[in-house]
């Protein structure tokens, strides 16, 4: 792979990682304008690495929460940071339900299916928009709470249904607060990804060759600044209802996704 591919490959999953736009659902569009059906033999490392990156600045970001949450759990009472990582495993469930038992299935709505992804992005635009228009509380995540968010954070592994969009935008139609809806959004999705990680290397699924490490650090770097950048931004706009934007675009680009798909055979 070539350095410079990685790299932009690299800024673009770090900014749709936490931007609401759905990264898988951009893939497949490209797939299908582009008509690349190829499965390089190193996309599945590259991947990894990327994800890795953003899990990584995730942790960065929130570097505070999660030492208190550690601090917490050492402590072996049934604290506030204990709960909270309990609601993250409730949240995890739905997400590694699907992944476990209808993994087949879900991969058969990756094929390029414009029309498809073009209907969930309108789905994202609805979500964000009545999300955007919720009024703020002070409410923190329940238990409750933590598992209809993980159900709408397994209903975004379809392409086009944003993960961010939907989780933060579940919790805030929920009433949770909006900043606590961000942090928990992005906090829950840590575990899978080195969950996902650790099972495709014991599984074996990831081959190193030595031959792209130049590229593979390139893109995992410029994952990891990317990320820092959007999912700092992407508090920020969360916190002042500005997701009303991203509704929109999602809007605009879902619509001539659907168009696209009646009109090409």
């Amino acid at each position: 792979m070539d350095t410079l591919d990685a790299i932009i490959l690299g800024i673009v999953q770090g900014l749709t990682e936490f931007l609401p736009v759905s990264s898988s659902g951009h893939l497949e569009l490209g797939k299908a304008i582009l008509g690349d059906n190829s499965v390089p033999e190193e996309s599945l490392l590259f991947t990894v690495v990327l994800h890795f990156a953003t899990a990584l600045s995730t942790l960065v970001v929130f570097r505070k929460d999660v030492w208190e949450i550690i601090k917490g759990l050492l402590q072996f009472k049934w604290n506030e940071e204990a709960q909270f990582t309990a609601k993250i495993i409730v949240s995890m469930l739905p997400a590694v339900m699907v992944g476990l038992f209808f993994e087949e299935q879900l991969e058969a709505f990756f094929g390029g299916n414009v029309q498809f992804v073009g209907f969930m992005l309108l789905i994202t635009a609805a979500l964000l928009y009545f999300a955007d228009k919720a009024k703020n509380t002070g409410k923190k995540v329940g238990f409750g709470s933590a598992f209809i968010v993980g159900v709408s954070q397994a209903i975004a592994m379809l392409p086009g249904i944003s993960r961010s969009g939907a989780t933060i935008s579940t919790s805030v139609l929920l009433g949770v607060d909006k900043t606590k809806a961000a942090r928990f959004s992005f906090l829950m999705v840590v575990p899978l990804i080195f969950g996902k990680i650790a099972k495709d290397l014991l599984g074996g699924e990831l081959h190193f060759s030595g031959d792209n490490n130049v590229a593979l650090g390139a893109g995992f770097v410029a994952a990891f600044l990317a990320g820092l950048a959007a999912c700092t931004w992407m508090i920020k706009l969360v916190r002042q209802s500005k997701l009303s934007y991203f509704a929109i675009y999602c809007l605009i680009v879902g619509l001539i996704a659907v168009g696209y798909g009646f009109m090409t055979p």
